[in-house]
């Protein structure tokens, strides 16, 4: 019953300052919405700016890395009867290395049987001379299994012209970074010669073009089937140098990295090994993402708390009046609470929708297209945890704002208050 009084009283002050209230409610409203809609937009460009990032690197990628031997040389055979003598070796030449995996069907068969791994992509890679007419230029040369390779970076989303498919069909195809392409003066249907630097040569057809948004991809990257490289480089069918490999989770790659390079004896390197810039620049916007949007939040709260400070203020002869009456000062700190409470509550709820309509609305807006970009709208994550923190934060917020002006309403003296 007692509870039921206090709830009307708190109510009927409520209503009895309908713009003091209002404005409180509307802070806390804006305060959220924005919140919502900063958290994100910015997870949303995050995640673009992450995706752009990683748009040409595996999530692991194993390779035989080279390591120079001068452990042994020519001296060993002048010393080899006299370990007397002293033998001098100027400048010692490192012995040939071959660069590709010695026993990569076996690694091939182990990976396919790792429920983590989601694609598996081997490749031939090697360093060419791209050649038209008078115009030379160095690039990388990466002989795949070009399914696979789709799968891995997406390329039927980032194709300017062809598309990946038509490695299968024509014979000697070449894809083509755009940059590339661009320096050559190629378009599709057209014959290039690819030179290797130890003087063997062959014609591709260009069957399509490619745009990872990256100069240092577009501008020297060149897809061939795995076959047509061997071919170019003489070497047998099992002949490969890297194998890329794309997880069901990202977050895992770092362990499996170490993992694989323990058991298959080669070069294991994660994206964020290869790339910790990346995470290190998601951190950094997230963290500045939150402490603007909490501030927000924040200075809200003081605002409720500067606008019941007023209001306690205004209402002294009325609470001395209710402590006169017989509420205690429980009583009154339940009145002052409540109210708080119904305008975090209100303004909470109106600003998780505002906070959803805006960011929704964002989400619709197309972004501008450009010949690299292949992103249609703005980048927008739609993440309960945003909203949760934000109702839970706003709520708070409005109570603690409230509960020093309650404790004071509680404090009251009623008799100094109506002896005036």
């Amino acid at each position: 019953m007692k509870a039921s009084v206090n709830f009307m009283i708190s109510s009927t002050q409520l209503l009895a300052r309908k713009r003091q209230s209002i404005i409180a409610m509307l802070g806390v409203l804006f305060g959220i919405a924005m919140f919502i809609f900063m958290m994100s937009f910015m997870k949303g460009v995050n995640n673009y700016i992450q995706d752009t990032m990683l748009s040409a690197i595996p999530d692991i990628h194993i390779y035989n890395d080279i390591r120079t031997d001068y452990t042994t040389s020519v001296t060993g055979s002048w010393l080899h009867n006299d370990p007397q003598k002293m033998v001098i070796v100027h400048h010692p030449k490192p012995e040939k290395v071959r660069l590709n995996l010695k026993n990569a069907d076996a690694i091939l068969a182990d990976l396919k049987t790792r429920p983590e791994i989601k694609v598996i992509s081997p490749l031939l890679s090697t360093q060419v001379f791209f050649n038209y007419g008078s115009v030379q230029i160095n690039g990388i040369l990466d002989g795949v299994d070009i399914l696979e390779e789709s799968k891995i970076f997406g390329l039927h989303e980032r194709m300017i012209t062809g598309t990946p498919e038509n490695l299968l069909t024509a014979d000697k195809g070449v894809l083509l970074g755009q940059g590339l392409a661009d320096k050559l003066n190629v378009a599709k249907g057209d014959l290039v010669t690819l030179a290797t630097p130890e003087g063997t040569s062959m014609r591709f057809r260009v069957v399509g073009t490619f745009a990872f948004g990256l100069s240092t991809v577009d501008n020297i990257k060149a897809y061939v089937s795995l076959a047509s490289v061997q071919q170019l480089l003489a070497k047998n069918h099992d002949y490969i140098t890297d194998i890329r490999i794309k997880l069901h989770n990202i977050d895992a790659a770092k362990e499996l990295a170490a993992l694989f390079a323990k058991r298959y004896g080669y070069k294991s390197e994660d994206w964020e090994s290869t790339n910790p810039s990346i995470k290190a620049g998601n951190m950094i916007r997230d963290s500045l993402t939150w402490v603007v949007c909490l501030t927000m939040l924040t200075v809200a709260g003081f605002g409720i708390y500067n606008i019941m400070n007023m209001v306690i203020a205004s209402k002294m002869k009325d609470i001395a009046i209710l402590k006169a009456q017989g509420f205690d000062g429980s009583d009154i700190r339940a009145i002052f609470l409540s109210q708080s409470l119904v305008i975090g509550v209100l303004g909470a709820s109106l600003g998780l929708l505002l906070g959803f309509l805006l960011s929704y609305a964002l989400s619709r807006v197309p972004f501008p297209k450009t010949e690299f970009t292949f992103m249609k709208y703005f980048p927008v994550v739609f993440d309960t945890r945003y909203y949760f923190a934000g109702a839970v934060f706003g709520i708070l917020t409005t109570f603690l704002a409230g509960v020093l002006p309650a404790r004071k309403a509680a404090r009251v003296d009623p008799v100094t208050i109506l002896r005036g």
